[in-house]
Formats: structure tokens, sequence, C-alpha cells
């Protein structure tokens, strides 16, 4: 019997409590310390007072993030236009271009040897200026040189990783001619269609089995370290060798918390049309420990990535060469979902602009019409760029939505003046609006393109505060209750777990995160920065060991304005039905998985 300062329960039966009984690895009874001695009778029993001071909330889920991508990220040397907190170390901004170069000239001068690879991502433009082959050659002539652009969309080379790569005139030419365009050689710059091109090159170099598995078991940590107590990966790796080497850190049953992943529906049907479910159904047995496929669940795509502002819009774009792009060609994602949705999956849908929405709500309600079905629970994820009466038929047609609102965090202020203009900028992620609808919604972060902390989730759809300080969209604030609803209950419903995980009731798994405060009662501006103690896990004590934070902080807990953009991989190049600017980091985790998987077999 765990006894504590207070219990949210986000049962509604009985939201609040002050002691939870555990058996094994679930719950047996909820409610005061006598209630619970009255339940057991003449049952044996061990009163825990470690949490007296502590708040129990139901464990924290990160709904959909990358893992893989996220531990590249983690394992290179970041300089970004924001602080990164990480459990082993801390990597202050680098706000302008000449603390950029200063920084990467320090990165430079750390490595032990002269022809040690320097490899960095975080690099952006408009705040660390214009970057070149000749900038990087003029660091050193004696190493590669690879920088990684912050949106994870771009490389920047030096003429020694060039050459080391063989990335030269006769490579270059035998690029497609989206992929030429996308090139310049003379500058080490590719981008686009030009960065995978390079990728089967660039990707196994820079993701060693001995770094992708460090990069994992820091993934990990940083996970537990935010509390996290259950997490999964929609349409990731289809590549069977990468998932064994995801399951090599994470599937140990010594883990904090399960991950789960739910195939990519895009590269299944792409590669076998005719045979998508079975194909489907094969990726079952990829994970075994504390991974799991989620059966009968399958990840789409419509637009393309709000961070390249390739999304599909109703209205143009108010400046700049800005194009919406199809990650799925709308002919095939008719096909695709069709398939899906006639046998019977749960299809999870990336989405960012309006027009792309509309898209998705067409074929549902199509779907719906020509064969109707009860809880198919179609979840429209990213939800970017959206419009009041969309949230309606999205409500009429019995959808849920799956956010990101760190979008508005980090965007908004850069949108309201290109791209979008501040109407749409400020409205981005309307999560009030599907809230008031009483439509089920979560949060997400996309981990690596937002950090994988569900307070800080929770902070942002709260306070909808921007990096500038002002407060974008206030009418779409959501509730404290809703926001953690989102991070638990409404996360655990949208991946079908809700009868296990989610809230504290009897017969569910115990899993719970220990916090030093209330994020429903506390100051709202505070709630990112709540200390986390620590776990609860299937009934197993995970506490954080705080020691080994390098800021003395708890856990590794992001800033305002610190967006964590990471890495991912791909597989299958055969699959032709990419665009260029509507790549998202989604789209990247299968480029670069179809890379690492060469290697693998070799």
């Amino acid at each position: 019997m765990y006894t504590a300062k207070e219990i949210i329960t986000l049962d509604p039966d009985k939201p609040k409590a002050s002691a939870v009984a555990v058996v094994g690895n679930k719950i047996l009874a909820v409610g005061s310390l006598e209630e619970l001695k009255a339940a057991v009778g003449d049952q044996q029993y061990t009163i825990n007072n470690t949490f007296d001071d502590k708040v129990i909330i139901p464990g924290l889920i990160a709904q959909h993030d990358h893992p893989l991508l996220s531990s590249l990220a983690m394992m290179s040397e970041i300089i970004a236009i924001e602080d990164w907190v990480l459990p082993n170390k801390t990597s202050l901004a680098a706000n302008n271009q000449e603390e950029y170069r200063q920084r990467l000239k320090e990165a430079n001068k750390q490595l032990k040897t002269e022809d040690e690879l320097l490899f960095s991502w975080g690099y952006h433009p408009s705040f660390h200026g214009p970057l070149t082959r000749s900038d990087l050659d003029k660091l050193s002539s004696t190493r590669p040189i690879i920088i990684w652009h912050r949106s994870c969309h771009e490389f920047f080379l030096n003429s020694y990783a060039l050459n080391t790569l063989g990335i030269d005139e006769d490579f270059v030419s035998k690029f497609s001619k989206a992929a030429k365009e996308q090139s310049n050689l003379s500058e080490g710059h590719f981008w686009e269609q030009g960065l995978f091109a390079i990728v089967p090159k660039t990707i196994p170099y820079l993701a060693t089995p001995e770094r992708l598995h460090e990069g994992l078991e820091l993934t990990q940590k940083f996970y537990h370290t935010n509390g996290v107590t259950l997490a999964c990966e929609p349409g990731g790796l289809y590549s069977e060798k990468l998932q064994e080497a995801e399951n090599a850190v994470l599937s140990k049953p010594s883990s904090p918390f399960r991950f789960y992943f739910i195939p990519d529906g895009k590269s299944i049907f792409g590669l076998y049309p005719e045979n998508t479910i079975l194909e489907t159904e094969k990726t079952l047995d990829w994970c075994h420990g504390m991974t799991t496929m989620l059966p009968k669940k399958v990840k789409l795509f419509a637009d393309g990535a709000i961070y390249s502002l390739a999304i599909q819009l109703r209205d143009p774009y108010i400046n700049g060469n800005f194009k919406g792009e199809w990650i799925m060609d709308p002919d095939i994602f008719a096909q695709a979902f069709q398939v899906y949705w006639d046998a019977e999956y749960q299809i999870h849908i990336h989405v960012n602009g309006d027009a792309g929405l509309d898209m998705l709500l067409n074929n549902l309600e199509a779907n719906m019409r020509r064969n109707p079905r009860y809880d198919h629970r179609m979840v429209v994820v990213h939800f970017a760029v959206s419009d009041k009466d969309q949230v309606k038929r999205i409500k009429r047609l019995g959808a849920i939505v799956s956010g990101n609102p760190y979008y508005v965090t980090a965007l908004a202020d850069m949108y309201s003046k290109e791209g979008l203009g501040p109407e749409r900028a400020d409205n981005m992620v309307r999560m009030a609006d599907v809230e008031k609808a009483h439509i089920s919604f979560s949060y997400h972060s996309d981990m690596p393109m937002a950090p994988g902390q569900p307070l800080f989730l929770m902070d942002c759809g709260v306070n909808r505060t921007t990096r500038s300080g002002r407060v974008a969209g206030k009418e779409q604030r959501v509730s404290r209750e809703g926001a953690l609803k989102a991070v638990t209950i409404e996360a655990a419903y949208s991946l079908g777990l809700e009868e296990e995980v989610g809230s504290i009731e009897t017969g569910k798994l115990a899993n719970f995160t220990i916090l030093a405060d209330n994020p429903i009662s506390c100051k709202a501006s505070e709630i990112k920065n709540i200390p986390i103690w620590g776990t609860i896990h299937e009934g197993r004590l995970f506490p954080i060991d705080h020691s080994n934070n390098v800021t003395g902080s708890t856990g590794c807990i992001a800033n305002e304005n610190s967006y964590t953009v990471m890495m991912e991989m791909e597989e299958h190049k055969d699959h032709n039905h990419e665009h260029g600017s509507g790549s998202c980091v989604c789209t990247l985790n299968r480029r670069f998985s179809h890379a690492l998987a060469d290697k693998l077999e070799q």
C-alpha cells in the first residue's frame, strides 16, 4: 500500500485518493488507507510511506516518438538554437553566428585524434548565418565534418568528409533531377531529395552499431527521467533488423517502461499492394519482451511537414517560396486507407495542413458511408493547421486527435510573419476547440521534433507561450485536467490501451509517475518544472538517479525554448511515392532505416 500527499486517479468515480494498493503488477484498490485496509481484510500487506510528501499521477505516456532518430541526435555534438538538457550533458544554445562558430571550433579542438569525425546537430541559418564547405574546410582539412540541420532535412559536409564517403561529381551526376536540384556539391550542401541521395553513404558512417546502442540507452534514460511509463512509435521502421537493434535495448526486462510500435502502412502498401494486410501482420513477430508491435493498427501519411512549411493549405501561403506537398499521393492514400479500413484497422494519419485534413476527412467519410464502422478511432496526427468547421466534422465522423502542442511554442512567432500569417499561426493545434467539442485528444512530441517530455507538452498546451514570451491563440489553451489526460488516459485511448493503463483504477496495471507537485493545481507556468521522483512501472519502483544529472535539476527538463529535433531511419528505397519538401521526420526515419538495414545485412 502506497500512501501519498495526493493521488490524482483520473477515474471519474473516484478522482482523488490518498492511498493505492498494489499486488504484483496490478492495482488492487484505491482510496484512503482505512478503505484499503478494509478491502484487503486478512491478507498480509506492507505500508510504504515514501511518497507522503509527493503526488502520484497515472503513469505518463509518450504517445508518438522516434527512438532511433532521437538516439542519433543525442549522440551528436549538439549546437542548437536552444538549450538541451540531457541525462549525460547540457548543451547550451548558440544564439548567433559568432557563438555558433566558436562552439564548432571548441568541439573540433576537443576531439582526441586528428581524423576523428565531428558530427553536429542543431545548426539553423536564420540564427547561425550561412555555412558552406569552405567554412568547414577552414575549421579542419584533416577530419570529416558533417553538420546536420536542426530540421533534420539538410547536411553540410567538408571536403574531407566528401572525399572519404566518395561523394563527388560522378556520384552526384547519377542523382535524379530533383536530387540534383537540391544538391550543391561545391558548397557541400545537400537538402531534401539531395539529402536522401547521400543517405546510403552518410548514415552507416554516422550510425555505427556502438553509437546506436549507446544512443538508445541514453534515449531510454531520457524517457525515464521525464516520468514516462509507456511509449509508442507509430509508423516506425519497416526493417526487422533495425527493429531488433531497438529491441536490444528497449526489450530488456529491466526497462522502466514498455515501448509499443505501430507498422508503417505507407511502406508496406507501396511494396505489397496485393498482400498488404498479410505483410503488415508479419511485423507482429518482430518485437518481444518489453517491446510490442500493436495489432490491427497502422500509420499512413497525408501532407508534408510543418517545420518545412510543406503542408497542404486551403488558402495560399502569405509569402516565401513555400509549397504544399503530399507524402502519399491522394490516390495512393485512398487505396491504402480503404485496404486497412476494410480490414478493421485503427488508422493513425500524419496530417498538418487544413487542405490535407480535408483530404483525410473526405476519405474517412467516404469509407464510413461505404462500410460503416463503430469505434474506429481514426487518429488525426499532428493537427497543425485546421479550421473550426473541421473540428465539427472530426466530431461527426467519430475521429480523435493527437496533436503536437509544441508547434505553437516553437513556430508561432516565426510563422506569424512568414508562411502562415498571424491568424493561422496563432491558432495552430486548436485543441481547446477539440476539448469543447468533447473529442478525445492526446498530446505527443514526435521526438525529436519536440522534447519527449509529457509535462513539457502539458505546459505547452495549457499556456501556449511562444519563444518570445507572448501567448499565441489564448482561446485555444486547454484545461489543466484535459492536458493531463492528454498524456495519460487519452493517450492510452488513442492506442487502444485504456483498459490497461492511463488512470489509477482497480484492475489496471500499476503504472504511476511520482511528482513533487500537482500539475492541475500548481502555478500554470511551473508545470514543466515539476520535479519528478521517478516511476512505478507494473508494480516495480524506478527512482530517478539525480546524482548523474549534470545540471543538478530533476530529470531532463527542457526550458521553454528547448525543442528536441533528432533523427530517424528508413528502409525500402524502391518505394517511390516520396516528395522532396514534403518529407517529415517520419519519412526521414524510413530513409535512414534503409541505409542502416543495408549496413546490418553486410
